[in-house]
Order: C-alpha cells, then structure tokens, then sequence
C-alpha cells in the first residue's frame, strides 16, 4: 500500500522532502477541515460540510487502522464506504468543495482498495480498482512502480498500460507538455520596482547583520553566494512552520534564534531578498507554482541580478542552491525552466542541501520536485522590506503571475501576463 507522497515546499505548508511523508488521503481531510473553517467564518451552513467530514473521517480511520493491523481483507469494506460516498455525495453544490478535490480523493482510496484486493489474491479485482483509480486521476508513479502490495500484478499486461499512464503525469512531463510563454500586449512597461539600498529600513538590515564583511571582497558572483550561505546557515528552514513575526530579515532571524525553530521557504526568501536590496543587488522573491490546482505544494525561491552576467540568477535559500549549465554559467529560473523541457544539461551545485542534512540530488531536486514547481510564477511588483505583513492588508494588485498561454488556473488572483520579457524584465 505504502500509500505515501513527500511533503515538499508550499505557500501553505512547505515541509521538505525526504523530511516527512504523510498518506494522501489525510491532506484530503485536511483541506476538508480548511474549507470548514473557512466557510465558518464566512457563512453558516457549515452543518452539512461538518457532518461530511466526520463520516470520512470515521471510515479513513477503521481502514488505515485495519491495515496497519494487516486485517487486508477486513479493510475493503471501509474502503469501499469511502468510495461510495465520494461517489453519491452533492457536497460540492452547496459548500467551497470542489468536485476535483473529491476525484483526487478517490483515485487514493482506490488504489488502496486495488492494494487490499491484490494482498488478499484476487487479482482480477485488484487490476480493474487499479484501473479506475489511474482513470480517476492517480499519478504517483514511483508510488506504484515500487509498492511491494501490487507485486503480483507487475507481469501484466494490463498494469504495465496503467503503469505507463501514470508515468506520463510525472512532473517533467507535466511540464514539456506546457503551452510556451509569448508576449502580452495587454502590459507593455515594466510592473517592477526595487526599494533602494539608502532607505532606513534596508540599512538597518546591513548594518544589523554587517552585510559587507558577509558579502566579501570578492567579485559580484561571490557576494551573491556568501549572502546566499550566511541565509541558509543562520536561519534554519521548517516548512511546517511560518514563523509568528514580521515579514523581514531582522524578525525572521532573531524569531531562529531565540525559539530554536525553522521558518518556512517563503519567510527564508523574503529574507535574502532583503539582504539583497540592502546591499543594492536587485532581487526578487518569487514564488514557483505547480499546474495542478490541487496542489498546495509550492516553493519559493529568489531571482537575482547580476550586473556581471546581465541576467537573473536561480538562487535557493532552503537548500543553498544554485544551478549551472554544462560549462559552469549560472542560469536563471526561466533558464532552468527552458532547460528542463528541452532535456538540456543542467548542474545542481554541489552545496545543495537541506539544513546541512540532506544532501539533494538533481534528479529529485530538479528533475521531480522543481519541475512540478516552475509551471508558472508569482511574486511582488515591488520588492522591499517587510513586503507582506500580517498586520497590514496585502492587495492582490501588489502581486504579478507569469502563466502559459491558454493556462486557466485560479488560485491566485492578480494581474496576469504571458510575457516573459515582460516578467522578468532588466531591472
């Protein structure tokens, strides 16, 4: 069954992989919960969304316990409960549920169903809830190549066709399948602004973390990466944690440091970028989204400029990492991006890491997890200190996204552009 997925970097939770893992099923129930307290505080007929979700909530317990208790058998039945109540429920006419959220629930009870139906040997079952699952939508491929519960299904025909399904939904291929980017003449100026290194607040930040002897005396390469590294090694990254603080670098690293606590991806992006600025480096922090809009999971990385190479540069600060091309050239995110689909080389540093943990790999790091996240982009038309703060409202005229041409795609509304040049314009 194994039926687990890696929690990855998010605006919403960004745990990194290889950190937690947590049962598909149960983020499920999580957003049900989200969605409840959300209408709660907006309307009240949230009697029926309550009773919805404790009814799920009974079963998914009875099965998961059934099967860790190795009661295969026993744990169809729940599981075809669940099945049978995402399949005759009208919740989606009448609450924020969406009927997506509901198909992407039952592809995972299904392959779990398929699961229990091949450890208790009735194979003809196991490949037909198999099938209907994958038509379902189910696209966890390692998943399903690996899992020793559908050993007995390897050699067939029928779940070698599936396998192949579900592989052409992996990230990578997700993304060589994008509509390209083209230009917009709905915006033609520049949207982007830089708050100078002379204003007080971003002083104070150089002054406070004495940004030029961290920077060096090197050439402009080497500042951008010893900011980089001074980061990612004194503000440790959780990305189940937004960290109770202002939205700038001052906070967010005395918060590190007097809790002992980790912040998430975007907190540690906001940061570098305001080490940037105040060092007069343009730079934004830029939030890399997936296509699927289901997926909450994002990640949050820094563009910056470099006048030496006049481009943009890719730069990590949750996993101190830059990349490369074959002859050693730093790229940019819409680089990478294009380097991605078009199978070219790419190079991940040999810094990447989490935490000084975990080292990463470009074939997780870039081939899985980046390439689900660099559909398309968001950030800030202008970047400077404390950018989003709580205590503030935070209007989406502030915000700007880079799409695919033909993308539709709503979970965050702001000005939009399929311009490139326009996106990531020459500060």
């Amino acid at each position: 069954m194994k039926n687990v997925i890696k929690r990855a970097p998010s605006k919403l939770a960004c745990n990194w992989p290889n950190v937690n893992i947590f049962c598909k099923t149960m983020r499920f129930l999580a957003v049900l919960a989200i969605c409840l307290m959300s209408m709660m505080s907006v309307k009240a007929q949230n009697q029926r969304m309550l009773g919805f979700q404790v009814m799920m909530s009974m079963h998914d317990t009875t099965y998961k316990n059934l099967i860790k208790d190795g009661k295969y058998k026993e744990a169809i039945a729940p599981l075809t409960t669940l099945i049978n109540i995402l399949d005759t429920t009208t919740i989606c006419q009448d609450t924020e549920m969406s009927p997506e959220m509901i198909k992407a629930a039952k592809a995972d009870y299904l392959y779990d169903l398929a699961c229990c139906y091949a450890l208790t040997k009735q194979k003809k079952q196991a490949l037909m809830t198999l099938e209907k699952s994958v038509d379902s939508g189910y696209k966890r491929y390692d998943n399903m190549l690996n899992d020793n519960d559908l050993v007995s299904l390897r050699k067939d025909k029928k779940y070698q066709a599936l396998l192949a399904v579900v592989k052409d939904r992996q990230p990578l291929s997700v993304l060589r399948k994008s509509a390209p980017f083209a230009p917009d003449s709905i915006k033609t100026d520049s949207p982007f602004r830089y708050e100078s290194k002379e204003s007080r607040s971003l002083s104070m930040v150089r002054e406070y973390f004495k940004l030029d002897s961290v920077a060096g005396q090197g050439d402009e390469l080497s500042k951008i990466l010893n900011l980089l590294h001074f980061a990612h090694d004194n503000m440790r990254h959780d990305g189940g944690n937004r960290a109770f603080a202002e939205m700038d670098a001052i906070d967010l690293y005395n918060y590190c440091k007097t809790t002992g606590k980790g912040i998430n991806c975007r907190q540690l992006a906001i940061s570098l970028c305001e080490m940037y600025l105040s060092m007069g480096i343009p730079a934004r922090y830029v939030t890399c989204m997936p296509a699927d809009p289901l997926d909450y999971e994002c990640h949050v990385i820094n563009t910056v400029w470099s006048e030496q190479l006049q481009k943009w540069l890719y730069i990590d600060p949750t996993m101190d990492a830059w990349v490369m091309d074959e002859n050693g050239t730093m790229l940019s995110i819409a680089e990478v991006r294009e380097r991605l689909i078009n199978d070219q080389p790419l190079v991940l540093c040999e810094t990447a890491n989490w935490n000084h943990e975990n080292p990463q790999t470009k074939d997780y790091y870039l081939d899985y997890y980046m390439a689900k996240n660099l559909y398309y982009f968001v950030c800030k038309k202008f970047s400077r200190f404390n950018p989003e703060s709580d205590y503030r409202p935070n209007p989406a005229e502030e915000d700007i996204r880079l799409i695919p041409v033909g993308f539709v795609n709503d979970n965050w509304k702001c000005d939009t552009t399929t311009d490139p040049d326009v996106f990531w314009a020459k500060p």
